[in-house]
């Protein structure tokens, strides 16, 4: 008989599996009993010492090890499964994202490429994309950690297209073009982090003015590429915002297509989480030019709540976007036959030739809970930052500071003392990630601290922002009351 001492595999598959079993019933009852636990609560500093231990040279019992992250990693998470999570905009996740991640892990399908199932997956994804935001069937698309990735690459396309593909030999320094790209103040970093990494600099990104609404100025906008052609730069890129970081603002993205029309310009829409607004029929008319965009950057893992990580970018010329990343190599040679056939592979589109079955997971939720439910849930979270903006607007203790575009509610507690306004609600907020009940996290608005409720996951009801706004009063009346004992 063979001997298999060396392989990983379990000698007992029946207690693997019953294992296996109680792993899986133990994050069932996670999800199912959320509500019961805190949203978020400190590590102790005697699990935190643990995870400074020496490199293991001999294994333990695998429910062992699932001992200590039921006692010491699960209920330290930062929480936002927890419908409570309101700080960032984070999806929570689902049951049926859990498991199609399981049988992503079990297959461990690498999809940089070959003619495999998963592959055909994810191209239905595109396909399905393709069709939700109205892109041709020669659209391109691709599965990332993040639209942080799907930013950068989306910048590397639009960088070709200005420099024309030479320069992916002779690199920027060689030409004489000195590329600059525009984006509102409200633009989240990672789009001038994408300029950075993509060798331009970040001094190239010109940083537009927001209206009263949120959006960025259009004249200011004419105004600086009319300024920067003056001066011999070579504008390349606007980059539109669906869902701004701080305030969820839309921009005008029809004029700013226009624009880049006009101009000869790529148009990127950063749409991290509002792009996935096309579901939801109430909000979908808001998002009017996103159509007409050159390329998109979003997340399954924000809106749709696949579980983390699941970016996408979608390109209109995926031609464009192929001859960006492809490369030639005898290791990778495309074959008639065999496991190596096809053309065009997902490593012909990015960076990574190593890439994960992130699809499976998306096309999961889509397919089971379709995309009329999903606009519904969309929708619902919305509705609920209305409801918040209502409760706010109604108590005189409370200040909204900024408009509601979507799904994100800014706003303070108010107090006499105006020097010390930012301090007092930047305590309120550690005192409510302290106590457990809810997690909002600041932003500033206009110079002013905020407190900030993105209602993203599809667990938060308006119980959880009752809750929330009789903390904040609460915390807010006590520590008022040390302010006005002790006034700077």
């Amino acid at each position: 008989m063979e001997d298999r001492s060396h392989s990983l595999d379990p000698q007992d598959w029946t207690a693997i599996r019953a294992q296996g079993h109680k792993m899986l019933d133990d994050m069932f009852d996670y999800m199912q009993h959320i509500r019961e636990r805190p949203v978020w609560q400190p590590v102790p500093e005697g699990i935190r010492q643990r995870y400074h231990e020496s490199l293991p040279r001999e294994g333990v019992a695998l429910e062992e090890i699932h001992q200590r992250f039921l006692h010491e990693v699960m209920p330290y998470s930062a929480g936002n499964a927890h419908p409570g999570f309101m700080g960032w905009v984070q999806g929570g996740g689902t049951p049926v994202g859990m498991l199609a991640e399981l049988l992503a892990a079990g297959l461990n399908a690498n999809l940089g490429g070959r003619d495999q199932m998963p592959v055909e997956v994810e191209k239905q994804m595109t396909r399905w994309m393709q069709e939700l935001f109205q892109f041709p069937d020669s659209a391109s698309g691709l599965f990332v950690t993040g639209t942080s990735i799907a930013n950068f690459i989306a910048v590397l396309i639009a960088r070709a297209k200005a420099l024309g593909l030479a320069s992916r030999k002779t690199g920027i320094a060689s030409n004489p073009q000195r590329l600059v790209a525009y984006a509102s103040v409200g633009a989240h970093a990672c789009v001038s982090q994408a300029i950075d990494m993509a060798g331009i600099g970040t001094d190239a990104l010109r940083l537009i003015p927001v209206n009263e609404n949120f959006e960025m100025d259009l004249d200011c906008l004419r105004q600086a590429i009319q300024a920067d052609r003056l001066a011999g730069m070579t504008p390349f890129m606007i980059a539109g915002t669906a869902g701004t970081v701080d305030v969820g603002a839309i921009d005008n993205l029809s004029a700013l297509a226009d624009f880049a029309e006009s101009e000869e310009l790529w148009f990127h829409i950063d749409g991290a989480f509002g792009a996935l607004a096309m579901l939801a029929k109430d909000i979908a008319p808001r998002l009017k030019g996103i159509e007409r965009a050159d390329s998109i950057a979003f997340d399954f893992h924000k809106w749709l709540q696949v579980p983390y990580d699941a970016g996408y970018i979608l390109v209109r010329d995926g031609d464009a976007h192929f001859d960006t990343f492809a490369i030639s190599t005898s290791y990778l040679k495309r074959e008639t036959r065999g496991i190596a056939a096809g053309t065009k592979w997902p490593c012909d589109f990015g960076p990574d030739l190593s890439r994960g079955f992130r699809a499976l997971k998306a096309w999961f939720t889509i397919q089971v809970y379709g995309t009329e439910r999903l606009g519904k849930m969309i929708s619902h979270t919305c509705e609920v930052a209305r409801y918040l903006q209502r409760q706010i607007e109604g108590n005189p203790r409370l200040e909204l500071l900024a408009p509601v575009n979507l799904n994100i509610v800014c706003f303070r507690y108010l107090h006499e003392n105006q020097t010390q306004l930012d301090d007092l609600n930047r305590d309120i907020v550690f005192e409510l990630h302290e106590s457990g009940l809810a997690a909002p996290s600041t932003t500033r608005v206009h110079g002013h601290l905020a407190i900030r409720a993105a209602i993203v996951n599809h667990r938060t009801g308006k119980h959880e922002i009752d809750r929330m706004l009789r903390a904040v009063i609460q915390f807010g009346d006590r520590l008022s009351v040390d302010i006005s004992a002790n006034p700077a």
